[in-house]
């Protein structure tokens, strides 16, 4: 078996990879018997002198190698026929912009492991960049803090060496006393998130003192889990695995927050038919003291009412006006500044690589090469080298169709 590291090739561009050197000489260490090049990149953050320097072989042409593992969607011109892929196809939820793309891997017989559908038994994903989303995401609500009030100036995550480069550039800005944020969620984007605010010295504080009281001893944050914005119609007792799997009966209760928080970081699981967290309707209501909503999560036209679109890393905010329920100007009165970015993890293409690589060499390499024995890599399997769905998969005939 002969594996591959390809380039990314989407734009814009994307400079993480799914292997580091060190984890590839891992690789290569544990598995002698397996072939393993990295595909050459222009736009890699790795420069490819630090995958020879670690004895890895760094090739123009990847079509003699039987997987190959990617990040990003692949653009369809580079899809190399009758081969096996791993990356993120953004297409099981039926998304229209990439319709075209499942049906090229089709005609191309690919054979498509989807990330996002890799499970443990339990049902819970087994690889993903939700941490590196939460980090970057917390810290983009931050910036565009700066941004909106001129109090200080954040550079771009992206532009700096890595994660630790970017907290020290948190931690020396003067966040204002009393500034309050709110946190949704408590997987890995929340958690992500949480780590963020902790480590430039963020105090966090419990929900009731945060809606009772104001602070001038430095910024806050609380973190709520689905419970603390979420209540039963009836007014009976919230019940956690009802609500995950029928969450008709439910309504969110997230209005007390907006009015006492400064910033809202959505850092939540939106499963569809749940209450949306905050509507356009609640966004007018008098008291709303929400200035930024940093939405990691980034449902368009959502649960998070002013997320009319995505931004980007090159243009992170816009504005949203509450009152005609459309994108303004950042600086119109009563504008809410929305941050957006639907590709966070690629402004830390290091330690996000170092992390998502991490996860490939414990959980899911072995079953390409020991064997999948749980049937992990079948469940996660969109299509097969015959040019068919799988069956798992087949209620996606209608959509390779263009109906979608």
């Amino acid at each position: 078996m002969k594996m591959g590291l390809i380039r990314e090739g989407k734009l814009p561009p994307d400079e993480r990879v799914a292997l580091t050197p060190v984890q590839c000489r891992e690789f290569m260490e544990r598995w002698p018997d397996v072939a393993l090049v990295v595909q050459e990149s222009e736009v890699r953050r790795i420069p490819a002198e630090e995958y020879t320097q670690a004895g890895v072989s760094v090739v123009a042409d990847v079509s003699d190698c039987d997987v190959l593992i990617g990040v990003k969607e692949v653009n369809i011109e580079d899809l190399i026929a009758g081969k096996t892929y791993l990356f993120f196809s953004h297409t099981y939820k039926k998304q229209p912009y990439n319709a075209a793309l499942l049906a090229a891997i089709l005609e191309k017989k690919v054979s498509l492991i989807d990330y996002e559908m890799l499970k443990k038994p339990d049902g819970n994903r087994i690889i993903g960049f939700g941490r590196w989303a939460g980090i970057v995401g917390a810290y983009n609500g931050l910036r565009a803090w700066g941004l909106r009030e001129k109090t200080f100036t954040l550079p771009r995550a992206i532009d700096g060496k890595d994660q630790d480069e970017m907290v020290s550039k948190a931690k020396a800005e003067k966040l204002p006393n009393g500034l309050k944020i709110v946190l949704t969620g408590y997987g890995r984007v929340g958690r992500g998130a949480a780590e963020l605010l902790d480590a430039v010295g963020i105090r966090k504080v419990d929900k009731e003192a945060f809606l009772s009281q104001e602070f001038s001893d430095g910024p806050v944050y609380t973190h709520l889990d689905i419970a603390d914005y979420n209540a039963r119609n009836d007014g009976g007792e919230f019940n956690r695995d009802v609500f995950m799997s029928d969450p008709k009966g439910y309504k969110s209760t997230f209005l007390p927050y907006a009015c006492a928080a400064d910033i809202f970081i959505a850092g939540h699981f939106y499963a569809q038919g749940s209450p949306y967290i905050i509507s356009r309707e609640d966004f007018k209501h008098p008291l709303v003291r929400l200035k930024v909503v940093a939405d990691i999560s980034c449902d368009i036209d959502g649960p998070v009412a002013c997320t009319l679109r995505p931004s980007t890393v090159a243009d992170p905010v816009y504005g949203y006006d509450p009152t005609n329920e459309s994108e303004c100007s950042l600086n119109a009165p009563g504008s809410i500044t929305v941050m957006a970015i639907d590709n966070l993890p690629c402004e830390l293409p290091r330690d996000a690589s170092k992390g998502f690589g991490r996860d490939m060499l414990d959980h899911v390499i072995p079953l390409l090469i020991e064997g999948d024995q749980d049937g992990i890599l079948a469940g996660a399997r969109e299509t097969n080298l015959d040019g068919e769905l799988c069956e798992k998969y087949k209620y996606l005939q209608g959509y390779v169709a263009g109906d979608y």
